[in-house]
């Protein structure tokens, strides 16, 4: 059903589709919309037989789990140079001053690259670096993401934005041409969770913990599409030594 939908949605991109087959597009649409409802339902009827069966009608084991998942993530009197940090703020603070040593700029020389000579692109390379976005490549992007990694600021999740292609590639193609004409990115659009993913099984200090970067699903989708057009042009001008 989801190959006839994409198949349908491809030949819409290119030519007019026939009464028949819009009729079949908004039949295969509400199918989907239906069949995603009674999934839906049908997980939340799980989740409840589950809390029926382990803990009681109000909810008791569904919140002794996330009880339990909260004081696992939470970071508790951790050491720094062999001292145990107590308190919301001193931890905050500790965390701070750590990472932000790690990830501050550095004021060194860099080399000279004046005298150096770089392979250059040809006009057409340089043209399609720049050309206007098409749908055919941004739908590529977001199918070549992963659907289930964490979400950013915004909670979605690309699985979300598989599901609901059809609903929301209008607006995904206006924010990528907006910038593809202001070269500019609107305010937020990579605002960035930072999330301490503990590295061994019972972390003590500070460098026990690896920070990963959680985005936004609209700034990365943006990010996959320039990867892949500097793809096929960046064997020209970066050597294989």
């Amino acid at each position: 059903m989801k190959d006839r939908m994409s198949s349908l949605d491809t030949k819409g991109e290119t030519s007019n589709l026939e009464e028949d087959e819009v009729e079949e597009l908004h039949d295969i649409s509400e199918s989907l919309h239906f069949l995603s409802r009674v999934q839906a339902s049908m997980s939340w009827l799980k989740a409840r037989l589950n809390w029926l069966q382990e803990g009681d009608a109000n909810t008791k084991f569904f919140h002794g789990v996330m009880s339990s998942r909260r004081r696992c993530n939470a970071i508790q009197l951790p050491n720094v140079n062999d001292v145990q940090i107590e308190g919301v703020h001193n931890i905050r603070g500790a965390v701070w001053n750590h990472f932000y040593s790690h990830f501050k700029a550095v004021t060194i020389e860099r080399p000279e690259v004046e005298d150096l000579h770089f392979l250059m692109l040809s006009v057409n390379e340089a043209t399609s670096l720049v050309r206007p976005f098409t749908l055919e490549e941004v739908k590529a992007a977001i199918w070549n993401c992963d659907s289930f990694k964490s979400p950013g600021p915004d909670g979605i999740s690309i699985g979300f934005i598989k599901q609901f292609w059809p609903e929301l590639k209008v607006d995904f193609m206006r924010f990528i041409n907006e910038f593809h004409r202001n070269g500019k990115l609107t305010k937020g659009t990579n605002a960035t969770f930072i999330s301490f993913i503990p590295k061994v099984a019972s972390p003590q200090r500070l460098n026990d913990y690896r920070p990963i970067s959680l985005v936004g699903c609209m700034y990365k989708v943006l990010a996959k599409v320039l990867a892949s057009r500097l793809r096929y042009v960046i064997i020209i001008v970066v050597s294989d030594s």
